[in-house]
């Protein structure tokens, strides 16, 4: 018994001090806001207390279109998107609760549904009645769930590699994907983020390796470090599971563009399909040698893409 007793606890200081050795330290808000937050950064004050990142560029008489990201991912995700059509379009982009620069909010709730209500409250701040709105990966979920919420205040839905619909997982789930929703292991993902694990998270997503650069890398390590962003990514993954996005998916009536990468591991294209197939007035694209960043892996084309759609569907 004291044999079983003494290699418990040397097991655990083992543990404690690998994870003291391997530690991460939280980043402070204000530290990456002054890093980040250059023009056309703004923040608007939710209700409930949450400060949303946001960028609002391209003119404000224009159609406005409402980009929200992926998992684990930012705004800048879009940026290459932005520079490509700001000149025709108003192009507004923000980071969700326990992402980027907004990070974690005071209600601590990082649901779906709760998602789309901050795009509604952001939207409404920011004037836009009606607009075309798009995402990747979680935030296709959210975006197909806006429009099944709120159908009169959307004109165009675009689907980027969107999450929402009952298929099969990848096969390159990315490793903090998998140990985020491990009981108890996943605590240990609030001391320990090494920066290797976002290279090879960004390795599984990314077929086209040659937009993965430091910049992209460390932004990423960056905002997963910001105070409290970790303690909401664990809560986000561990919520119960969502149906709502597919059981009204066939009620989706808008104009819909479904963009995809032919080899996305993490969101298979069947996917894609599916979305297609379920909303009546959806058209699908699928990039060739491209994974699940089309908008940053196939900047040109699908940014092209996305216009001629707005500009083919829009109503006077």
């Amino acid at each position: 018994m004291r044999r079983l007793l003494l290699s418990l606890v040397v097991l655990v200081a083992a543990i404690a001090g690998a994870l003291y050795y391997f530690s991460t330290p939280d980043i402070p808000r204000s530290a990456l806001v002054a890093k980040y937050a250059t023009p056309p950064s703004q923040f608007v004050t939710l209700r409930d207390g949450a400060r949303v990142h946001v960028h609002d560029r391209g003119p404000r008489t224009a159609p406005a279109l409402v980009l929200i990201h992926g998992s684990n991912a930012s705004l800048y995700t879009w940026e290459p998107w932005a520079r490509r059509l700001d000149d025709a379009l108003r192009v507004v982009t923000l980071d969700m609760q326990g992402h980027g620069l907004t990070g974690p909010v005071p209600s601590r709730d990082y649901s779906e549904q709760a998602m789309v209500r901050t795009v509604a409250e952001v939207a409404g701040r920011l004037g836009l009645a009606r607009f075309a709105i798009g995402g990747n990966s979680m935030g296709g979920a959210v975006a197909a769930r806006f429009v099944e919420e709120y159908p009169g205040r959307v004109t165009q839905l675009i689907l980027v590699d969107a999450g929402g619909m009952p298929t099969e997982e990848g096969d390159r789930v990315p490793l903090a994907f998998r140990l985020a929703r491990i009981p108890v292991l996943n605590q240990i993902l609030l001391h320990v983020t090494p920066r290797e694990l976002v290279i090879e998270g960004l390795d599984d997503a990314i077929v086209r390796k040659s937009v993965i650069d430091d910049a992209m890398i460390d932004r990423y390590w960056d905002f997963a470090r910001m105070e409290g962003t970790r303690e909401a990514t664990l809560e986000r993954f561990n919520l119960p599971r969502d149906d709502y996005v597919a059981l009204h998916a066939g009620k989706i009536a808008v104009p819909t563009l479904v963009l995809w990468g032919e080899e996305d591991h993490l969101v298979p294209v069947e996917a894609g399909r599916m979305w297609a197939k379920t909303i009546r007035s959806a058209r699908l694209i699928v990039y060739p040698a491209t994974g699940h960043l089309p908008q940053e892996e196939m900047a040109d084309k699908s940014a092209a893409d996305v216009r001629t759609f707005l500009l083919a569907t829009s109503r006077p």
